[in-house]
């Protein structure tokens, strides 16, 4: 689990409190991986404050995070600086802070990240990390892993070291997002819920948090009477507990598939879970009803017809990387899950989008 999270409008406030305590020197700097969507936007970049050889580095979001880019950004720190960072601090989204963790896992494990996709394969801590949502649903700021498209699949760095040391909850850093975004990383949230709920792997731990964070994502999605402050608190606070419900349990057939047009296509998590997931009555008919009743709430059309060129290869590409996925069909299925998923089931539901 976090060890340390701080909660509250304004909190962000207190970051350069939280890190002095934390600096080792003067040739140890922090990290800042801040969204590149902040670029210029005084009112978040003027409330950090550098000292020494800190430095803020923008980061694109358009594409999911690669090894390759992770292994980039290790080799940068380690060139330009003498000593280990005191931190890496991620500000903005799933991308920015997955990207944060994992390259605090990398500057303590050698190696390139391809090498550590997967389950418990992290030998040693990670320099200290902290966490700092700008968007709420999609759980990195609680979560055991962190996302990567590697040279061969879409896997995550899934340990007990990967997660924050530190997460700042600022729903007033939210205040920006656009709708549709807004949309897309929430039912990231929901679909979090959902399949960790009807899971294998449930148990009354990962159920307490998965239903508070499923009930907080119907008030959100399909209440009028919320504030928009109210709205944001409460979402903020969803993601919190649909991460920590994943963590003690898994997800299900809607990342798998999910995961698959991110490798190929470069689907972003968000809007490729909220694809999939609009096609999977057979598996969640009740989560799968209420997400279109929010989907028609708030007037989103999803993308059609993303999958109607590709050839045979491609179509097997995304099936292998969704069959790779074990724990998540073993939770969505069960023990029994390869004799009942073949490649003909996944190759009609990917048609379908």
């Amino acid at each position: 689990m976090v060890s340390r999270v701080v909660f509250g409008r304004g909190s962000f406030d207190q970051l350069d409190e939280i890190l002095a305590a934390k600096r080792k020197g003067r040739n140890a700097p922090f990290i800042f991986y801040v969204d590149e969507v902040f670029k210029g936007n005084h009112w978040l970049t003027s409330r950090i404050t550098l000292s020494y050889k800190d430095k803020i580095l923008y980061i694109p979001t358009k594409e999911e995070p690669k090894t390759s880019q992770i292994d980039k950004y290790v080799e940068d720190i380690i060139l330009e600086f003498s000593e280990l960072p005191s931190g890496i601090i991620g500000i903005g989204g799933g991308i920015v802070m997955d990207i944060a963790k994992a390259v605090s896992l990398m500057l303590t494990n050698k190696g390139e990240s391809k090498d550590y996709q997967g389950w418990d394969l992290i030998k040693y801590p990670a320099v200290y990390h902290v966490g700092i949502p700008t968007i709420s649903g999609t759980g990195a700021e609680v979560s055991r892993t962190t996302i990567l498209t590697g040279p061969e699949r879409k896997l995550g760095i899934n340990s007990d070291y990967t997660p924050f040391d530190q997460v700042i909850l600022d729903p007033e850093l939210t205040k920006d997002v656009p709708k549709n975004q807004w949309f897309y990383t929430g039912m990231d949230c929901f679909v979090h819920c959902v399949e960790s709920l009807t899971g294998t792997y449930l148990n009354a731990f990962s159920q307490s948090y998965g239903e508070k964070a499923f009930q907080l994502c119907k008030e959100v999605f399909l209440g009028n009477d919320l504030s928009k402050e109210e709205s944001q608190d409460k979402l903020m606070m969803a993601s919190w507990h649909g991460g920590m419900s994943i963590a003690y349990s898994q997800v299900g057939v809607a990342h798998a598939l999910s995961y698959g047009l991110s490798y190929l296509l470069g689907v972003k998590h968000g809007i490729g879970n909220c694809i999939v997931f609009n096609h999977l009555e057979d598996y969640y008919p009740e989560g799968v009803a209420l997400f279109k009743e929010m989907k028609q709430e708030h007037q989103i059309q999803l993308p059609q017809g993303i999958c109607q060129d590709l050839s045979d290869e491609q179509f097997n590409i995304m099936i292998d990387v969704a069959l790779s996925l074990d724990p998540l069909w073993e939770n969505a299925i069960g023990k029994n899950w390869k004799t009942i998923i073949t490649r003909s089931k996944l190759l009609d539901l990917y048609k379908k989008m």
